[in-house]
């Protein structure tokens, strides 16, 4: 199961510094697109009060919680700056122009 992916769109179905939310057992995932074209999933909940990470504004390879402002990191799922806390990642690779998110993740968090 370690190498099986779950095909959720195409790269175009997500605008450049935009996100979509998949919906999945463990919940809600965000997909982001950067500006260049970077993919990357996180658990759509700020580390901080909870907030839709999907509803931020991406800004480089991190995106902006819409509650609070924290400044998240897409690579990581670290709160930058001052503050502190993380959500979760879930893996994600582009084939082609298909986004995968890695299954055997999203499975274990349902667990």
């Amino acid at each position: 199961m370690q190498d099986e992916w779950l095909d959720i769109g195409q790269l175009d179905d997500i605008p450049r510094r935009g996100a979509r939310v998949v919906k999945s057992p463990a919940g809600d995932i965000a997909v982001f697109r950067t500006q260049d074209d970077a993919v990357f999933a996180l658990e759509d909940r700020c580390p901080h009060k909870g907030g839709p990470l999907s509803q931020g504004i991406v800004q480089g390879h991190a995106v902006n919680c819409p509650l609070h402002n924290w400044l998240i990191s897409l690579e990581t799922g670290a709160a930058q700056g001052a503050d502190q806390g993380c959500t979760k990642t879930v893996p994600v690779k582009l084939q082609g122009s298909r986004i995968l998110l890695g299954l055997a993740a999203l499975l274990a968090r349902a667990a």
